[in-house]
């Protein structure tokens, strides 16, 4: 029996995952995400990594910790080099006496000691422990993982991650990063206009109204799932919502009606499946020219249904899987999430599931698989 944390450690989010196998299958899977700006205090990292494994682990001995990361791009830190540098050390201290496994751009486990040797091969890896994950699940295909803050667009050939580029930097200039995501995008960087009473309204660079409020006001997700921090700093809710967007074009909830705030969502929420289109389109080609298969998209994260899926219909793919249906389906043993959520835990953390896959099956010495009831 082998126990292990995986870890997906963000900016403004960790997450993690407790898996337990035996002879190579799953048979217990927890997983936790908590809302942790890293740039507001970097150093209380230690006590959300230490708490987090003790709420997911409990009495249960672990065997290692994986962990990919991509907080090092977070500006509490000048470069990656020592954002990469400080959340290792960070996972030092809070994992002490367990084995700890970095997870690289090259999918491969590094360890600490190599990890800090090289630090950014292993900044902004986790897009590929969410494509080895999908791998041992479809053979080519290509994964959009649909974030709070950032959407992962990753091919995989023949049971293989096949990426054109490594860096974040890189992998904006090819499709395979879009920096849109489900709830902390501002709406200024997603429209320049909207269309508003038969003309068309510039909108404000403020930060007034984030994607997370484009989606609550048209219902793509719930209260519960708006786990970042507003704009305004006010609540949660729908009105709440519909009162920050008018703001996007300098007017307030007395200015404009109800009707034509969500509109406005509308419009936002259609130019924002436009960006992912866009660097799908350019991912999913390359794919397609490898192979006379068909090539299905495979969608996570938060936002995979009202974006990467309307994404993939958009641009006409074979087929469209829902990683949570092909990972658990209904031949799941035993599931334990640790919050309540309107959608799969699994979904959302997707990376801390895939390395903490990767490393258990380094440790049992063969790939571990989803155990059928």
């Amino acid at each position: 029996m082998v126990t292990v944390i995986g870890w997906d450690i963000g900016g403004a989010n960790t997450k993690a995952a407790f898996l337990r196998t035996e002879n190579g299958c799953v048979k217990e899977i927890r997983t936790a995400v908590k809302y942790f700006p890293v740039w507001k205090d970097p150093e209380k990292l230690v006590s959300v990594l230490s708490t987090l494994k003790e709420k997911l682990s409990g009495n249960a001995e672990v065997d290692g910790v994986g962990l990919t990361m991509t907080a090092e791009l977070s500006d509490a830190y000048q470069t990656k080099r020592e954002g990469v540098t400080h959340i290792l050390a960070c996972a030092a201290e809070a994992f002490a006496g367990l084995p700890v496994f970095v997870l690289d751009v090259d999918s491969s486990l590094r360890s600490m000691e190599a990890a800090k040797s090289e630090p950014l091969k292993v900044a902004a890896a986790n897009w590929a422990a969410t494509g080895w994950l999908v791998a041992q699940l479809v053979k080519t295909c290509v994964v959009v993982d649909v974030g709070s803050t950032s959407t992962s667009i990753i091919p995989v050939v023949d049971g293989h991650v096949s990426a054109a580029a490594k860096t974040d930097l890189e992998k904006l200039m090819v499709g395979e990063l879009v920096y849109t995501g489900s709830l902390r995008t501002n709406v200024a960087a997603i429209v320049g206009s909207v269309p508003l009473r038969g003309g068309t309204a510039q909108v404000s660079s403020e930060l007034f109204a984030q994607s997370g409020d484009v989606h609550l006001a048209l219902g793509n997700i719930g209260e519960g799932d708006y786990t970042t921090e507003t704009a305004d700093g006010r609540g949660k809710t729908r009105r709440e919502a519909l009162s920050r967007l008018p703001r996007v074009v300098c007017a307030d909830i007395e200015m404009l009606t109800k009707e034509e705030i969500v509109q406005i969502a509308r419009y936002v929420h259609e130019q924002q499946v436009e960006q992912v289109a866009e660097g799908l389109s350019q991912v999913y080609s390359r794919v397609k020219s490898l192979t006379t298969a068909k090539v299905p998209v495979v969608i996570t994260g938060i936002g995979k249904e009202f974006i990467a899926r309307a994404a993939a219909q958009k641009i006409a793919v074979d087929e469209i899987i829902d990683l949570e249906k092909v990972c658990l389906g209904d031949a799941f043993v035993y599931r334990m999430p640790l919050s309540p959520s309107s959608q799969s835990d699994l979904v959302k953390v997707s990376p801390a599931v895939g390395v903490a896959l990767m490393l258990a099956s380094k440790l049992e010495g063969r790939k571990v698989k989803w155990t059928p009831s």
